[in-house]
């Protein structure tokens, strides 16, 4: 079952650099939750694929790296590096997702990060 959830988790990170909010919506289950953590959290597939599309509107482009990856039954943990262009500004944002899984989908996300290294790479 870990196994099966970190493939999961691998794919969805993958599909981001394709910035389809449809495609990642179809990821979480109908009541998936997403709690970017600087904000309240969102649930259910119209409220998800609204708050990933107005997010992903101005980037250009997006490549994720996971540094590191682990999981423990239903729980996958994947540290990253997000790589993102907004216009033409580069933002480098290490992050940290906790995923909890439920029958192959994504129930709950919830992605730590500092907000402030997001906002100060669109200032410079």
């Amino acid at each position: 079952m870990s196994q099966a959830n970190e493939d999961i988790i691998r794919t969805f990170i993958e599909a981001w650099s394709r910035r389809d909010p449809e495609e990642l919506t179809a990821f979480f289950t109908p009541d998936g939750v997403y709690h970017n953590m600087p904000t309240q959290p969102v649930a259910g597939h119209a409220a998800l694929k609204g708050f990933i599309g107005a997010f992903l509107k101005d980037w250009t482009a997006t490549e994720w790296d996971i540094l590191n990856l682990m999981s423990k039954g239903d729980v996958v943990i994947a540290e990253r590096l997000d790589r993102t262009l907004v216009g033409a500004k580069p933002v480098n944002l290490p992050c940290c997702g906790v995923f909890e899984m439920r029958d192959g989908k994504i129930a709950v996300w919830r992605d730590y990060f500092d907000m402030g290294t997001y906002v100060n790479a669109l200032k410079g």
